[in-house]
Order: structure tokens, then C-alpha cells, then sequence
């Protein structure tokens, strides 16, 4: 597939939802004023949320949200990649699975059978499974929700023929660049600050609690020293699971520390 600079002066873009809370569509919505200059140099021919609907037009950008939980999942996503000259999954659930792959872990199945008086009627994969599992994808954008600027951040460096940029740093750094005090410092609370990425502006520790990962694994994550750090201010091996099993539990990084972790469960 060609580059970011083979994206014509006004490409045409679409938005796709998957399995997800609309979270990060809502993102891009909310720009308010910029939304509607971003709309005088694109071409949306779908965004169902915003109004125009062609989920099978060919486009130079389709942003993806959401996992791949369905068989008609399946059947879209592959669509959407031909005729896509660009894919780029936005958020949690696109990146990883969401909040939704904590059933990956369970009997799926059985779970459905308790809930549904008809659970012959409910078509769903036994995984949920971030959009990568299954086609190319050009960039990925995590977050539970991406922030507006963020979207506007890449859609700006692909109007100038740039690739987007992946700020894979640690919410510690912006703790750091805000000035905020270290909660797990300042107030003993245990917090994912140290092995999740940057890009909420460290919103949660700016309110004085901790990061709980919404952002996904940070580049060179060093989890086995953050569980031992959560160890040491008194949580239990379960507790430390849940750190980790949570919106991004899927996420590589995540999913082995949750599993060392439960391993110290066992013991």
C-alpha cells in the first residue's frame, strides 16, 4: 500500500464503528469549531454519527473504531481494508480488544446461554479481538476515549504528507511537564502511570488519583517492577490482576504481567 504521501490534497475519509461505546467517535465530533474546518479539507463520505452514510465507498483514510467481536465484524473489516488506501484503529477497543476481551478469559458461550433466553439468536466470535488480529493496519491510536487533538494531530500530519506520530512515552512524563505530584509518591496509591502511554495529558493523576491504564502499554513497559512495586504497597496477587486485567487486558504487555501475577495467585 502506498504512504501517507500519496494522500491526495482532499482525501476522502470515512469513520467506522465496530464493537465499542462510540467513546472516540464522540471524540471527533466534540472538536466543535475545528471539526467543521476539518470538514472544509476532507471529503467525509461516511461517518454515520455525524450524518453521511457509504460504509462501501472507497476512501484514502478509513479510522476504525472498535474490536472485532462478530462474524459480521469479520466480513467488514476485510471490506473496509481493500477499499481503504489507509486503515488507522482509534482507541482501546480498535487496539487491543477494550474493555469487552475481558470475556476472552471465560467461557464466552456459557455466558451467553445465562443471559439470553435465546442464545441460538446472539451471533458472536469466541475472542474480541483488536482490528490488527485480523487485516494491515497502517497506524494505531490508543486510548479509552482518543482525545479529539490526537485525531486532529493525524489527520493534520497526513494532509502534510507526514506519518503520524506515535507517542509512545509513559504518563509519567506528563506528570512530570504538568508539575503534578506523584500519587504513588505523595499519597501511596498504587497507579499504571509508569507502564502506560502518554496522550490523556495524566488527567486522572492531575485530579490527585491514579492512572488506571486507559491508554494502553507504554514502549519498554516495565511491568514486572511495577507489580512488585504494588506488592510492596500491600496489594494482594488478585489485586494485582485486576490492575492489569482491565480496559487494554488484551494488550500484549498487560495480558503477560495479569498472568504473572495470577501465577503468584496459585502459589
Amino acid at each position: 500500500m502506498k504512504g501517507p504521501t500519496a494522500i491526495p490534497v482532499k482525501p476522502r475519509v470515512a469513520v467506522h464503528k465496530f464493537s465499542s461505546c462510540d467513546g472516540c467517535q464522540l471524540a471527533l465530533l466534540n472538536l466543535g469549531e475545528d471539526l467543521l474546518e476539518l470538514a472544509e479539507r476532507v471529503e467525509l463520505v461516511h461517518f454515520a454519527e455525524a450524518g453521511p452514510i457509504d460504509p462501501m465507498a472507497e476512501v484514502d483514510v478509513a479510522f476504525v473504531e472498535g474490536s472485532v467481536s462478530t462474524p459480521e465484524d469479520l466480513e467488514r473489516i476485510r471490506h473496509i481494508r481493500e477499499h481503504s488506501r489507509m486503515l488507522i484503529a482509534i482507541g482501546a477497543c480498535a487496539t487491543s480488544g477494550g474493555i469487552q476481551a475481558l470475556r476472552n478469559n471465560a467461557d464466552g458461550a456459557e455466558w451467553v446461554t445465562r443471559i439470553y433466553s435465546h442464545p441460538e439468536a446472539i451471533a458472536s466470535l469466541a475472542h474480541s479481538t483488536p482490528i490488527s488480529s485480523h487485516v494491515k493496519v497502517d497506524f494505531e491510536l490508543w486510548g479509552c476515549p482518543v482525545s479529539g487533538p490526537q485525531m486532529l494531530a493525524v489527520v493534520n500530519a497526513l494532509l502534510l504528507g507526514a506519518a503520524p506520530r506515535d507517542n509512545a512515552d509513559k504518563v509519567c512524563t506528563e506528570c512530570k511537564r504538568h508539575g503534578y505530584p506523584c500519587v504513588m509518591v505523595s499519597r501511596g496509591i498504587a497507579c499504571m502511570g509508569p507502564v502506560t502511554r502518554a496522550g490523556c495529558g495524566a488527567l486522572c493523576p492531575g485530579l490527585g488519583r491514579d492512572c488506571y491504564g486507559c491508554y494502553g502499554p507504554a514502549e519498554n513497559a516495565n511491568t514486572d517492577a511495577l507489580a512488585a512495586q504494588f506488592g510492596r504497597q500491600g496489594l494482594e496477587p488478585r489485586a494485582v490482576v485486576r490492575r492489569f486485567q482491565s480496559i487494554n487486558s488484551q494488550a500484549p504487555a498487560f495480558l503477560a504481567a495479569a498472568d504473572k501475577a495470577r501465577m503468584a495467585c496459585d502459589e
